[in-house]
This record gives C-alpha cells, structure tokens and sequence, in this order.
C-alpha cells in the first residue's frame, strides 16, 4: 500500500487515531511524542478542522466518508507502543510508507489468532482497497476515536491535481472566464416580463442562484490543456463539494480490491460488510446561534420549512447542493404543483355548478316527489322487503354534484391539462438543462454492481473447477431464467392477490347489507347503503396501505434476483415492478366500482348468486357513480394522509426518537465523552441514508392517475392534490435537507422512466374517462332520452323511462320478501332500474330495444370522445416546440462564441510562431553578415550563429 510522501504517520497512544498528518515533520524536528504533545497542547483541535469537516490540518477538506467496524482488543495500546518503537525505522524508509495503522493491525492479527476470521479478512480488504486509493491520488486519514464506539471512519480528500485529472475524464463541463450578454425581450414581452417580476418579487426565494441573470458564463468540459480557458484565481472554490464528492465516488466505484480472486468496488465493499456506509459530507450545521452561513442552512430557511410554502422553490440552489438527479426531482413537482393551480379552479367551478343547479335536476327532483310512488323491488332475498324510491332521495341530488353537463367538459379539459403539463415540462427542462450545462450530455455505461460482479465471479469460478477455458464471463438469459419464472410466477400470484382481496371485499358488502337489512329499526335499514360503502372503502383503503408497503418489497426482491448488470438496468426494472404492482393495488378496488358493479346482476326472479347464496352489488337509483367517488375520495385522502405524510413525519420521528434513547444511555456510561461535541462526520452517520427518488416519484405518479384516471367521478381531485402537494414539497425537503444523509450528486438530463410512465397514464385517461362518463353515469342513458323518447324535449319522465317493471308472482320460490305487507299495502308490481321488456309483453322480461339504443350511443361516445381528445393533445403536442426559442438562440450562441474563443487561441498561435520566425530570420540575417567563424563561449564550448533550433 502507498501513501502521500508529504505526510507521516504517528500512532497515538492513547487515541485510536491511526493518522495524525502534519507536513514537513522531518523538517520541524521534533519526535514523535513531541508532536504528540504538541497537538495535544492546542487549544481545540476539532475547532481547527471545523469540526470533521477537514483533516486535522485544517486545511485539506473532507470530500468522503468511509466508515466501517472495529472490534477493541486489550493488546491495542501495548501494540500502539510497539508501532511507535518502530515508527521510526519505518519513516526512515525511502520507499512510500503504508497507511497508518496499518502494521498495528497486522501485529494484532498476529497476537491473536483467535480472533473472527471474517473480521481479519475485511480488515485486509480494507487494507489493500485504501492502499489502492492512496495510489489513485487520493489522500486518507482514519479517526477510531470517536463518540460511537467500535466505528471508526475514513476521511477522504481528493487534491487539486486528482479533481483536475476527474474532472477530464468524466467531461464535466466548467465555467470559463469568457462571459455573454443573454438575450432579453423587448418591446411589449420586456414590459409584461417586468411586471410579472414585481409581482412575483414576494414569492421568489431570497438566495442569490434564483436571481434573474443577464449574463453567463461560457461552458466548456474540463481539460487540464487548457486551464488557460477557466477561472481558476480561486482552486478551492472552482470544484464546489457537490463535484469533489461525484469525483471521489467515481474513484472509490473503478478502484478494485482484488484478494482472493476478488474484484470489488466500494458497492461490493458495502454489499459485503467491509464498509458499513460511505457517504459525502452536509456543508455544516442548519440550527443554532453561531452555525457559520453554509447552503445547508439557507436551503433550510429558503426551502426546507413550512413558513414559505408559498414561495417558488430555489431548484439551482437544490441541483448544486444536491446535484441534477434531484434538482429534477424537486423541479417536476413543482411544476406539477403550479399546473395543478388550474385544474383545481376549474373543478371547483364544476362542483360549484352541480351545486347551483342541483334544484333544478329534473330527475332528482321526480325521484325526491313521493307523489310519484315508485315501489321499488327488494335489494336481496327474504330479509329484504320493497322500498320508496323517494327514500334515495339524497343519494340522487348528491350524484347531481358529479354527474352534469360540465363533468363532461371537465373531463376533456383534464386530457388536455395533461397533455398540456406533459409539454410545458419538457420545455421546463430544457430550459434546466441550459442552465446547468448540460447540453450535450450524455449518460455513461455504469460500473457494474456488486451482486453482478458476484454471480460473474461464481459463474467463473464453476468453470475454472471444471477445467474450461473462460474468457470474460457475463451473465446470459439462460442465466437469469429461473429469476424471469420466479419474476413472471410472483407478479402474477401478486396480481391474483389482490383481485382475491378485492372479491373478499365485495362478499364482506352483500353480506354486510343482508345483515343490516334484517334491522327492526327503519333508520338500520335507511342507512344500509351508506355503512356498507363507507366500511368498505376504508377497509380496502387499510388492505391497500398494507400492501404498498408489502409490495415495494417484494418488487426489490424481484429486481434483485434478476441481477442486473448497472444500478440504471435496477432502477428501471424495479420501477416497472413496483408501479405494476402498486397501480393494481390502488385502482383495482376503483375499477370494480366504476365499470363491474351492478353489470352482472340479472333480474327479479333470476338474480345471479356467488356462491349459491348471495346476490351480486346492484347501483343506487342515481347510478354507481356517487358510490365511485366517495371511493375515490377516501382512498386517494387516505393514502396522502396516512401514507405519504404521516409516515414520512411519523417514521423519522420516531427512528430519531430511538437513536436519542440510545445516545442518552451512552451518555450515562461516558460522561466525558458526550461533553466533547460530535464531529461532522459522525452526525452524519446517525442520520439515514438515502435510500433513492423511487419511493418519492411513485407516490406522486400514482397521485397523478387519481387527479386523470377518473377525475369525471371527482371533480375535487386536482384541489386534494394541490393542498397535499404544498405540503409534500416542504416535506420532502425539510428530509433532505435535515433527516438524511447527503446523497452523491448524480448527473442527468431528464427524469427517466417516469416521463414515459406519464405519458401512458395520461394516455390511459382518455380512454377510461370515456368509459366513465359512458357506462358510469347517465350522461348518455339523458342524451337519448332528450332527443329520441321525451314528448315535450325536457327530462321528465326520465326516471320512469329507466326503470322496468315485474309481477311480484314471477319470483322464484324462496326469495320472495318474507313481509310483503311492509310498506303497509299488498304489492303486484315493482319496479326495477333496467332496460327490459314488461311482465305483460310476449317477450316479458327480455331486453328491450331501449336498451340497444343506449349501448349504441355509448359506444359512439366513446370513440368519438377518445378520438377527438386523443387528436387535441397531438395537436397540444405538436404546436407546443419541446424546446423554446429563445433557449435553441442561446444554445447556437454558445457554440458560435466557443468556436470564436478557439479561432483566436489559434490566430494568437499562428501569430506567436510568425513572430519567432520574424526573430529567427532577422538572427540569420545577422549572421550572414559578419564572418562564419565559431566563437567560444565563456564555459569553454563552440557556438555559432546557426545553432538555435526552433521548435514549435
């Protein structure tokens, strides 16, 4: 192993730090307890390194963290000594030393040999993969002596030549010092653009990256040839942590740790216990009196607090802290959040229209009229007797609230709505990706992962045992084919499970109103319908939480069987899984309600039973879709309550909570070591780790399909979503800012997946919507009513129209009502909601023409409605550029004026080199005019005139 000659090592005594670096020690002169003594002394070293935030020099800066565990052994500080003894020796040696601690490990493996096996041999992983890194460039320093007993950490610093050499590699594109006016509007957009920032001004983030620019700096990847072209007065501030930390993360991925026929990068390292975590450090403290200005604190007064939820988020101030992947994140959703503004005023506008005109509901108001004296047929066999349809006379006026003429218009303006926020967010990113110079980026082929490199080497080695020849070893579908059936066999059992849940669900509700309809009390059996619906939706809202959780699992453990090659391959596949998954989960209750119930539920006398013994669910007299949206309302409310916030403020609590009950018995068993404070680094590893944008994307996707999927049904949807979406953001980074780890800042250009995810939902939307308003409402059963049956061109007689008769003589025996006299009179006909053919007709009972005719107009419903929105979001689509204008002008300007600064490094090349043959002419020129003769110098050689090469 190697490291830095610039720094030596001193094992301390008492201390478990391995590595105590101070420059020049040789040069100082003083000894090793001397300088001991001399750091002691200080006044407050972990003052000096702002607390974990540099190397104990105070002046390399902590980039990474590597932390791993320890056992203690009693031979530590008789074994420290003996290192000290020969420290000497050592540094004394011309050759690179290795790493500090590294002989005392060695010696205490050797002391004990009863020690774990295992433990020795991470230990040496560790060894040879910070030997490695040492040899990379990087530099490294170990901290055993730490509140956290038995971790120890690794700091470390990548130095200025290493980023430079990163940097090139990985062609990250840096500022130069050439500098551009961007172009800005004028005339009239110049007026309206600076009235919008007036009255903006209150909302906008006080941070100074939010600001509007007039000028930018020209872009350029790195190149260490050309460090002319960048700014480089100040090389401390020219890579920010974000880029250092990618650059160190990158390193640790390549560099490998091959003992024992083994590969591994820092993934298999974490993968195999070696390392416990590895992580960047946060910029500082975010609380307290005399925290230094850092990005982390003013990301948490600008960004992470609830108090300015009504400001604009400070996205260039979340992708340079955070990085890109994230910026886009937090970018979407405000984006869908702002789009979201406009749904919920035109929904709210739609309710407030179904309230206003609720009175004047014809046939809400026939059904309400008990002069009508429609005698309904019983809802179920025996217990249940004939009832007034005047008694669903609250169900009908509140199915008027979602069911009108504007819920149709609702319905289209939300296909284009999508349509519309699908556009406006992808000129949203090109216009990021001009800003965070990302034009032209293209993404890289992972390293491969370490549960990858394992079944490789697993593979191998099975060959290299049967005496074969291998060349580079890769997994085939041969390979992963028991994980493609086990994948195929579990998401189809997944998929089975919750239709099998579901139809539970559906059997709890028909025998649950049995059971209440045979109440002696008429209020039991007025309220029937309403306490079966509302029991059941909460219980599938409970059965549907439960399984979320159940199935994100489950989708990992799928995607890990399968081992994909890169981390990108197990997003990908993971997030197919988990929605598919979570998407049946959440909409299969929803389904059943709006195109299943009452479908199949037969007729008076010939009902069909599920299991011989009970009847299938029939719709309310106003139809199933007051029933759709109560659905609809509590699962999409519970999810976001329970599931999205509670949780995620619960969950942390209470891991927080934990970790104090833990540090406060520590703190009574070393009083000492709490009166020292934490450093940085420590704080960090008891906060959690990032566990990726997957959970964080999938609640709002699946948000969006309840705001599109059947927004005919509820038309508050976008309003629920925009309250919880307020607070979601403020939430989520109020997490990552203060609950979480710092992630590694990760490159790229757009969302992923999840574009394309969108896109298919909003699709989907369509076409369910115009099965909704179709086949869900009466939308259509009105339209022909109106124009084909009514007598006087207005809606009475509707409800009378919808409902077909039958002789109370044609039940079958045993389902008859067992107190037919209930009502108070003998009963000869009721009335069913239906189209069929009446008791006195030759065909009695048989569907009648009525029928066909409303099935007829549906289905052209149908296709007209999804043709004609399908064609409006193309036409959204296609006069809506992906990319803006003004940002296409400013891309071709960049390229212009860099191809400008690169013809003028050459004309000043070209210009240099006529200079010197000008210089080199006129010499020759000198010397043809005095005699050839050679000259002797003043050390004794032969000159001539002739004898200056050039060399260019």
């Amino acid at each position: 192993m190697r490291v830095n000659k610039k720094y030596s090592c001193l094992p301390a005594e008492e201390k478990g730090i391995h590595i105590i670096n101070i420059r020049a020690i040789e040069d100082i002169g003083y000894d090793q307890h001397e300088s001991t003594l001399l750091n002691s002394l200080s006044k407050n070293p972990d003052a000096d390194c702002k607390y974990g935030l540099y190397f104990r020099d105070g002046k390399r800066k902590v980039d990474y963290i590597l932390v791993y565990h320890y056992k203690k052994s009693s031979a530590g500080k008789a074994l420290a000594r003996r290192a000290q003894q020969n420290d000497a020796s050592v540094r004394s040696s011309k050759h690179d030393q290795p790493l500090p601690g590294k002989g005392v490990l060695l010696e205490m493996g050797e002391s004990e040999p009863h020690m774990d096996y295992h433990e020795d041999d991470k230990r040496f992983r560790r060894e040879e993969y910070e030997g490695n890194l040492v040899e990379a460039g990087l530099e490294l320093e170990r901290d055993e002596d730490t509140k956290i007993h038995g971790i120890g950490f690794v700091k470390i610093h990548a130095p200025w030549n290493v980023l430079c050499r990163e940097a090139e590699f990985l062609k990250l594109k840096m500022p130069t010092k050439k500098m551009y006016q961007i172009n800005q509007t004028h005339g009239l957009l110049k007026k309206i653009n600076s009235v919008i920032q007036k009255i903006t001004e209150p909302i906008q983030p006080k941070v100074a990256e939010h600001k509007p620019q007039t000028v930018k700096r020209l872009s350029y990847p790195f190149s260490r040839e050309k460090q002319h072209l960048f700014d480089l007065s100040d090389k401390d501030s020219f890579f920010d942590s974000k880029t250092r930390s990618t650059i160190v993360y990158e390193i640790l991925k390549r560099t490998t740790c091959t003992k024992a026929k083994y590969s591994m990068g820092i993934t298999s390292l974490l993968a195999n216990g070696v390392y416990s975590a590895a992580y960047p450090l946060h910029d500082g403290d975010y609380e307290g009196e005399n925290v230094e200005p850092n990005d982390r604190k003013l990301l948490c007064e600008e960004w992470a607090s609830y108090g300015v939820f009504y400001k604009y988020q400070p996205i260039d101030l979340v992708r340079k802290y955070f990085g890109e992947k994230i910026g886009l994140y937090f970018a979407w959703l405000g984006v869908y959040t702002q789009m979201l503004i406009p749904a919920s005023i035109v929904g709210i506008i739609v309710f407030l229209y179904g309230c206003a005109t609720v009175d004047e509901n014809i046939p809400s108001m026939e059904m309400c009229d008990q002069r009508n004296n429609i005698t309904m047929c019983p809802l179920c066999d025996k217990t249940c007797s004939y009832w007034k349809m005047s008694s669903a006379c609250a169900t009908a006026r509140a199915s008027h609230l979602f069911d009108n003429p504007a819920t149709v218009f609702f319905s289209v303006f939300m296909a284009l709505w999508a349509a519309t926020f699908m556009e406006h967010w992808k000129r949203k990113q090109m216009r990021l990706n001009y800003r965070w110079d990302l034009t032209g980026f293209e993404e890289e082929e992972d390293h491969p992962r370490a549960e990858y490199e394992a079944k490789v080497l697993e593979k191998s080695l099975r060959k290299e045992h049967k005496h074969k020849e291998t060349d580079k070893e890769k997994l085939t579908w041969k390979d992963r084919f028991p994980a493609y059936l086990t994948n195929f066999v579990g998401i189809i059992f997944m998929v089975g499970l919750t239709f099998a849940i579901v139809f539970g669900v559906i059997i709890y509700r028909i025998s649950t109103a049995a059971a209440l309809a045979i109440s002696s009390t008429p209020s039991g059996r007025s309220s029937v319908r309403v306490t079966v619906t509302a029991t059941a939706v909460i219980i599938n809202l409970v059965v549907i939480i439960i399984l979320d959780e159940v199935y994100g699992c489950i989708a990992r453990w799928l995607t890990q069987i399968e081992v994909p090659k890169t981390d990108k391959n197990f997003e990908e596949r993971l997030i197919f899984k988990a929605f598919l998954l979570k998407f049946v989960n959440a909409y299969t209750p929803i389904f059943y309600v709006a195109f299943f119930k009452g479908r199949f539920v037969g007729r008076p006398g010939d009902y069909v039973y599920i299991f011989h013994s009970f009847r299938m669910e029939e719709c309310a007299p106003g139809g199933c879709l007051m029933e759709l949206c109560i659905q609809l309302s509590i699962i999409m409310l519970g999810k976001q309550l329970i599931q999205n916030n509670l949780f995620e403020i619960g969950i942390p609590k209470m891991k927080k909570f934990i970790r104090y009950l833990k540090l406060k018995r520590r703190r009574s068993l070393d009083h000492e070591e709490h009166m020292k404070k934490k450093q940085r680094y420590e704080v960090d590893y008891n906060l959690e780790p990032f566990a990726g944008l997957t959970p964080e994307y999938m609640e709002m996707i699946i948000q969006f399909g309840f705001v599109t999927l059947f927004v005919a049904s509820f038309p508050l949807a976008p309003l629920f979503a925009l309250l919880n979406n307020i607070i979601e953001i403020r939430l989520d980074a109020k997490k990552f800012v203060t609950e979480l780890r710092r992630p590694v800042a990760v490159r790229a250009k757009d969302i992923g997946i999840w574009y394309n995810i969108l896109r298919g939902i909003g699709k989907l939307a369509v076409i369910i919507n115009a099965f909704v308003i179709s086949f869900t409402s009466d939308f259509i059963p009105r339209l022909v009513y109106l124009y084909m049956y009514s007598e006087n061109g207005t809606m009475h007689g509707f409800v009378n129209h919808t409902l077909s008769s039958f002789n109370v003589s044609d039940f079958q025996a045993g389902t008859a009502p067992n107190d037919p006299l209930d009502l108070g009179y003998e009963v000869q006909i009721c009335r069913y909601k239906d189209y069929r053919e009446p008791p006195w007709s030759e065909n009695k009972y048989d569907i009648s023409k009525d029928f066909w005719a409303v099935l007829a107009a549906r289905l052209a419903f149908v296709i007209v409605f999804q043709n004609l929105v399908m064609f409006m979001s193309e036409f959204v689509d296609w006069i809506i550029p992906d990319i803006p204008k003004d940002i296409s002008q400013q891309i071709h300007k960049e390229k212009v004026l860099m191809v400008e600064v690169f013809m003028r490094e050459e004309q000043g090349k070209l210009q240099m080199l006529e200079t010197w043959k000008e210089k080199d002419k006129t010499k020759g020129e000198n010397c043809n005019n005095h005699s050839p003769r050679l000259s002797r110098s003043r050390s004794g050689s032969l000159s001539s005139c002739h004898s200056y090469p050039l060399d260019v």
